[in-house]
């Protein structure tokens, strides 16, 4: 295609048009009718304004020296096309892979000027897009156009955010407040600057300034070494047209209209751009013939077309192909948004670690290392920055989003940390779990993610010290980890404690009011109106009464809806408190004269024991949390009847104290690996692990060749055990390797050892060597790793080396567990080394994932309540058979009848032993397995046994370790924390 272009000169112009309107927000689509679910939102001040705004990227207008010139080359129109079928194209592929996307422009304006909007439109339009134009009052402030930036930039639907603003307003804080993926015009400093760098791989140009250099190549090519001057205001659109141009092979000259040189410089260049016109235009003599003047003034050949030299042969707007470049860079930034979507490699940065001879302690050594801040280790493992709730700096909350996003990313490897029974020397569980974590990511550079439960303050000041792991495998800041984290535990507290005290009041109103008086409270008249809470109308569908009309109620069916009519006797939910405290284990509550008599005895646990922490490590979202605390049963009424958190009324309330701890927090490793900690479970009246939804973010996050690493409580008989019958039925997630934990002084006092006191020298059996005790405590490894391939799973045993260990007795604890099934045996020293002590563990771990699993559960949930419990016992404790009491009996019976007999059953029981008996080391036989009662977390979902007496709130020894806690009051650096 031919095109004639003729060049002409332009003098300013000054006139101005003055509109009246209404300042509103406009949602427009490319047809231009409201989107749905959009209105116009008028604001407050309506203003009178003129439609010379000076916009940022004010829309243009090419005109030329009137010295016309043919040039070969396609013509402008055939230009913007290009630009139009090149974003149909991209938008079309964005599509086919995100159907629901629909990019959005939004334009910031002062005034309602549509003269800008149609031509905007109208590309949309063209190309697909939908528009936003936002109109603020005419002398609206920088506050006020800041906030409307800071909602776009968290408004996922916008894709692109246009300033159409007066240069008093285009301040730095302005143009900088945009986000650079959503800057389409490329106003801000750091898309400004990768022009000046010539890195155009990211961001965007304005496209303004890349509608001059495609006119300028399109209609000669030859650019290199040719002269432009820019005239005009200094502005990000000066800059960026200069070193584009430059860029591109040209020189390139600035200049301001009362320069004494502009005159020169305009008759020494090749291309004259005018980014404003002079009060007193450029005289036409000082332009050489056949120099193309391009004039980006915004009102030039808008407003007065008259003062343009006739006689051309074609007036070129710049507007168009600018507007259609725009467009184009919003379909870009969609597609890097859609880009954003997709699953991230990992750029993981371990933190270098430098062990010491002896190892410090361990708040020591947490201080030594300078955690990455959060959202650094957040980007290397591909989380995105709104799917990131920071608690300062060291920790955050993850959004549950991430599940949607990578919903379709394969999971990684699941491992499983189990151990040996427990003996009060330790097995190092938490710290072999943080130890094989730093070793995989920072040492063989696979991704992997070690998922860990919150430590409960009660053990932290009493006598076990924190949970962080230890020596050079532990979690940091150590102290953020033991104290208070993210204020889960204090969630579940308020929340455990609001359905206590409305069990409390519910009895003590029921006892003291008519059925009148009651429902009158409940369905209190406000305004004249009366009507049901949404939860109040749940209560009368399960009650069978299908009305919503409040005064349609008979008598019989208010009766029946206010009185719960709870048996004081068979209240089943307690109080909690964080703290061991041997004196809460039994109260009388109700004692002042207020509470007119109704005292009842009454308990508090500890607040981890509590039914709503169990149900925050077992729920897949909130929507089944909120499921889950309207089943929990509270008590039972007079007649018999299960009363629920639901009939109380109050479910919503609990899912509102809980919606920010059903979030797992992300932390990271001595050595920067990422590690989220969530819920915290006891191990024997719950299941004693870590939550679901940790696991399942990891699972996404690692990747398909990732690892996720989560820890059980206790020993593989309790912890391990309900990890797959409860957690694993509950997440469908299927682990592929159990890594079981043993220590060489705990095998020995399975094989006989004698008995050991906190703040004692451990007897010498315990020091020197002692192969006859090793071999005889491994009867206890052999049994665990026995359990675990009762689930088809394989099992590395990791042995956690102290120094006392001697290698004779390292030899045959490995030697014993390879000839027991486990697939192998390593000794670790990632307490003195870190991760590259258990680099040997981690290639085990490897080797033994790559199998094929054959996972399977321990029994039917349709299996009768008795022969689940009895199949545990057996098959995993070595029981003989179990023997139920009365009441156990006469429970089960009840949990049949109320339709729980198919939940799975989570064994309360010892923990030091495999029997019920705590003293039996080793593998006890020949005992029969007592059940003295059985009762239900119907939220949670499982049936717990109780076998024999199980403690819910623990004691302080007689010195706790808060004597050694302490807080430096000008550092604020704490104490006395292992």
């Amino acid at each position: 295609m031919r095109l004639s272009i003729a060049f002409r000169y332009a003098h300013r112009t000054h006139a101005k048009t003055q509109r009246s309107t209404t300042d509103a927000i406009k949602v427009l689509n490319p047809e231009n009718r409201f989107m749905p679910g959009n209105t116009a939102v008028s604001h407050p001040a309506a203003r009178k304004f003129s439609s010379n705004t000076g916009s940022s990227s004010s829309e243009t207008v090419a005109s030329f020296k009137s010295h016309p010139r043919k040039i070969d080359g396609p013509g402008y129109e055939t230009i913007i096309g290009d630009v139009i079928q090149r974003s149909r194209e991209e938008l079309k592929a964005i599509k086919e892979i995100h159907q629901g996307i629909k990019p959005t422009l939004a334009i910031i304006q002062a005034g309602e000027d549509d003269s800008l909007l149609e031509i905007n439109k109208k590309m949309a339009g063209k190309i697909g897009l939908n528009m936003m134009q936002i109109c603020l009052p005419r002398q609206c402030t920088e506050s006020e156009v800041l906030e409307e930036i800071l909602r776009l930039n968290e408004d996922s639907r916008v894709h692109g955010v246009f300033l159409h603003l007066p240069h008093s307003l285009l301040s730095s804080t302005v143009r900088n407040a945009i986000k650079p993926k959503k800057d389409v015009d490329g106003v801000s400093d750091l898309n400004v600057g990768r022009v000046v760098l010539g890195d155009q791989r990211e961001g965007f140009i304005s496209p303004v300034a890349e509608a001059v250099l495609e006119m300028l190549t399109r209609n000669d090519a030859a650019l290199v070494g040719k002269m432009a001057v820019l005239v005009g205001v200094e502005g990000p659109l000066k800059v960026t047209l200069q070193f584009l141009l430059q860029n591109n092979g040209m020189v390139v000259q600035t200049c301001q209209w009362h320069s004494e040189i502009l005159q020169k410089q305009v008759q020494e260049s090749d291309v004259v751009v005018l980014l404003e016109t002079g009060l007193d235009g450029i005289p036409p003599t000082w332009i050489r013939p056949g120099v193309p003047v391009i004039n980006l003034g915004f009102t030039l050949a808008r407003e007065n077309p008259d003062s343009w030299d006739h006689g051309i042969e074609a007036d070129i707007s710049v507007g168009s192909l600018s507007a259609a470049l725009r467009m184009q860079h919003v379909v870009r930034s969609s597609s890097r948004w859609m880009q954003e979507q997709q699953y991230q490699p990992w750029r993981l940065r371990p933190l270098k670690l430098q062990p010491l001879s002896p190892v410090p302690c361990d708040i020591e050594i947490s201080r030594a290392q300078t955690p990455k801040p959060i959202t650094r280790l957040s980007e290397e493992i591909g989380l995105l920055p709104e799917e990131l709730e920071a608690y300062g700096s060291t920790k955050a909350k993850v959004h549950l989003s991430l599940l949607d996003r990578l919903q379709h990313q394969p999971d990684g490897k699941y491992v499983l940390v189990a151990g040996i029974t427990p003996t009060p020397l330790g097995e190092g569980k938490s710290t072999v779990t943080i130890g094989l974590v730093q070793a995989l990511s920072a040492h063989l550079k696979l991704n992997s993610f070690a998922c860990l439960r919150q430590p409960s303050q009660g053990p932290t000041f009493g006598v076990k010290g924190g949970a962080a792991g230890g020596g050079y495998a532990q979690v940091i800041p150590m102290e953020e980890f033991n104290l208070h984290l993210t204020g889960d535990i204090h969630a579940i507290t308020a929340a455990n404690n609001l359905v206590a005290a409305a069990i409390d009041a519910r009895i003590f109103h029921e006892a003291t009011q008519s059925d009148k008086a009651l429902y009158n409270r409940l369905v209190p008249s406000v305004n004249g109106v009366r009507h049901f809470s949404p939860i109040q109308l749940s209560r009368l569908q399960r009650l069978g009464i299908n009305k919503s009309d409040p005064d349609a109620l008979t008598s019989q069916e208010v009766n029946s809806f206010v009185r719960l009519d709870l048996d004081p006797e068979k209240v089943t939910w307690q109080r909690v408190v964080d703290t061991n405290d041997r004196f809460l284990r039994k109260i009388t509550i109700g004692q002042a004269n207020t509470e007119k008599g109704h005292a009842r005895q009454t308990q508090f646990d500890i607040a981890v024991a509590s039914e709503i922490m169990a149900i925050l490590a077992l729920t897949d979202g909130l929507a089944d949390m909120r499921a889950r605390l309207g089943r929990m049963v509270v008590g039972s009424s007079r007649n018999g009847q299960p009363i629920t958190a639901d009939d109380l009324g109050v479910t919503g309330a609990l899912a509102v104290l809980m919606k920010d701890a059903i979030k797992p927090t992300l932390m990271q490793t001595v050595e920067g690996t990422p590690v989220f900690v969530h819920a915290g479970p006891f191990a024997n009246i719950a299941h004693g692990n870590s939550s679901v939804l940790a696991d399942k973010l990891a699972l996404k996050l690692v990747g398909e060749e990732g690892y996720v690493v989560t820890e059980a409580g206790f020993g593989a008989d309790i912890g391990m055990e309900k990890f797959f019958n409860i957690k694993c039925r509950t997440s469908g997630l299927r682990p592929n390797v159990v890594v079981l934990v043993a220590t060489v002084r705990a095998l020995k006092m399975h094989g006989g050892g004698p008995n050991v006191t906190a703040g004692v020298p451990l007897p010498k059996e315990y020091v020197d060597e002692n192969l006859q005790l090793v071999a005889e405590g491994c009867s206890n490894l052999t049994k665990q790793i026995q359990n675990a391939h009762l689930f088809g799973v394989p099992v590395v045993v990791a042995l956690n080396i102290f120094k006392t260990d001697t290698q004779a007795e390292i030899d045959l604890v490995c030697h014993i567990a390879k000839n027991s099934g486990a697939s192998a045996a390593v000794p670790c020293y990632h307490w003195s080394r870190g991760g590259r002590g258990t680099v040997e563990l981690a290639h085990a771990v490897k080797e033994a994932a790559s199998q094929e699993s054959h996972f399977r559960f321990l029994y039917s949930l349709q299996d009768p309540i008795v022969e689940k419990i009895r199949t545990i016992a057996q098959k995993v404790y070595g029981a003989d058979d179990i023997e139920l009491s009365p009441e156990a009996k006469t429970k089960i019976d009840y949990y049949n009848e109320q339709g729980f007999g198919a939940l799975p059953i989570c064994m309360a029981k010892t923990h030091l032993s495999l029997s019920h008996m705590p003293q039996k080391k080793g593998v006890p036989t020949g005992f029969v397995l007592p059940i003295r009662d059985v009762r239900a977390s119907i939220g949670a979902g499982f049936i717990y046994p109780l076998v024999g007496t199980m403690s819910t709130m623990p004691g302080l020894p007689t010195r706790p370790c808060f004597y050694d806690i302490d807080l430096d009051p000008v550092t604020e650096e704490i104490k006395g924390l292992f």
